[in-house]
């Protein structure tokens, strides 16, 4: 597992509706990675090996998939934003992976309506 990184950029607050994420879905190697939890959007681009296309992650790149990592699934149907019926074991996971992520990668906006 990676560390956390002291090295961060202040966090950013531009919008992006789902449609604009999908943009950032690592397809497209001149535009960077973006991974949404709960709202929030990270750049996980250094971490291409992880999240680029064909690689085991690339199911949330592009998207929010809280639903997702909360229930610890890599099924296509679960990289959903919502994630409003998960049990409460389940929403720690997913608070566990927005604390892990926060640590490790930029801000680069928030999911707009």
């Amino acid at each position: 597992m990676q560390p956390p990184r002291d090295d961060l950029d202040p966090p950013k607050d531009d919008p992006f509706t789902l449609e604009q994420l999908k943009e950032f879905d690592g397809s497209d190697l001149s535009k960077p990675i973006y991974v949404s939890i709960k709202g929030i959007i990270f750049d996980v681009t250094r971490k291409s090996d992880v999240y680029g296309p064909g690689k085991s992650y690339n199911i949330f790149a592009g998207k929010d998939g809280s639903k997702g990592l909360g229930k610890s699934s890599l099924n296509l149907e679960d990289a959903v934003p919502d994630y409003s019926d998960l049990p409460e074991n389940e929403k720690k996971v997913l608070d566990d992976w927005f604390s892990f992520f926060q640590k490790r990668y930029n801000i680069v906006g928030r999911r707009s309506r």
